[in-house]
């Protein structure tokens, strides 16, 4: 089978690797679509995705749709031909977050394509892949492949909207429009919020977000940020934080959905106690997968998000695209069928 493999930093390849063998509990998935995430995109680029450090090589892609093509022993509730998505992570069950519901916190979680534990996690992008049975979610009727592999960002995205506590009837801005940030958008319209916003630095990312449902966007550097009771700062940049912050009402909420550097952060903070602003963060997700599939069956459309697929074979153009955003790209998917 094929696999996409990063060895280090600017060291990416398209390898030959044995099929995997099913266990018992296990599917053999063929996957169809898998798309690029950010922390893809940093362990091509720097070697390291916040404090995950690459050691070893290591199989990439944590965002990934496709069929059932193999059963394990005792495995029920599936078929061969079942077309599906993954949750990419595996939890402890036990610790005080999983008994809570809180999964995603779990300090002994794993996850596809990271390098947080040694040997590391081995991703998603490759041909087949062997996945544990409880960790497949069916895809409803009417839910492509290639719309279910933007499931997982999705599920980030309303795990971030929850985390705000709330948004029926209120303003909300999302600062950083790309592909997290777009998704929030909808994900935001979905909950309720009554006008929303977003800004971004790239003029092709803010229409991708008024496709998205943005009411009205802000290039950033244009026109100040408009005041809102909830804002979403997606963009991960600590030069951004201060304004953001500026932008919220008395009494409002930022959610801090994008990585920040490791290492210390420089930004205005007073605002957080004269203000009695809630300043929070949001982490993957825990549950919001269920949700985000029911969202794509009912109709939300992701395709504006979309914007460039490659065939797996094209994996070096597919990251460069995915890089430079100067090329229009948001989500950028591979294809190995």
């Amino acid at each position: 089978m094929k696999a996409v493999v990063v060895h280090s930093a600017g060291d990416l390849r398209l390898e030959d690797r044995p099929d995997p063998a099913c266990p018992a509990g296990s599917v053999i998935v063929d996957v169809e679509y898998g798309g690029i995430c950010g922390s893809d995109l940093h362990y091509v680029s720097h070697g390291a995705s916040g404090l995950s450090i690459l050691a070893d090589p290591m199989v990439l892609g944590h965002e990934v749709a496709g069929r059932v093509s193999v059963l394990g022993e005792g495995v029920e509730g599936f078929a061969v031909g079942d077309a599906v998505t993954v949750h990419p992570a595996v939890y402890c069950g036990d610790c005080a977050d999983c008994l809570a519901g809180r999964t995603n916190l779990c300090p002994q979680v794993t996850y596809y394509g990271s390098a947080a534990h040694r040997p590391h996690t081995d991703g998603a992008f490759a041909s087949r892949k062997a996945v544990p049975a409880g960790q497949l979610r069916l895809l409803p009727a009417g839910v492509t492949t290639r719309q279910a592999a933007v499931a997982e960002p999705l599920a980030v995205a309303i795990h971030a909207v929850n985390r705000a506590g709330g948004l029926d009837g209120k303003t909300v801005l999302v600062n950083g429009a790309g592909p997290i940030g777009a998704l929030l958008v909808a994900a935001a319209r979905r909950a309720g919020a009554r006008f929303i916003y977003a800004s971004d630095l790239s003029e092709t990312s803010l229409q991708i977000a008024k496709q998205m449902g943005a009411d009205e966007v802000v290039l950033v550097g244009s026109a100040p940020l408009p005041e809102v009771d909830v804002a979403f700062e997606a963009s991960g940049a600590s030069r951004a934080l201060g304004g953001v912050l500026a932008a919220v009402r008395r009494g409002g909420t930022v959610v801090q959905v994008g990585n920040l550097a490791a290492g210390p952060v420089t930004a205005e903070l007073a605002a957080l106690v004269f203000r009695e602003i809630d300043y929070r963060g949001t982490f993957r997700f825990a549950g919001e997968m269920t949700t985000a599939l029911e969202y794509l069956a009912d109709g939300l459309d992701v395709e504006p998000l979309l914007t460039h697929t490659f065939d797996a074979g094209d994996v070096a153009e597919a990251f460069a695209v995915a890089a430079d955003r100067s090329t229009g790209s948001s989500k950028v998917l591979l294809k190995f069928v």
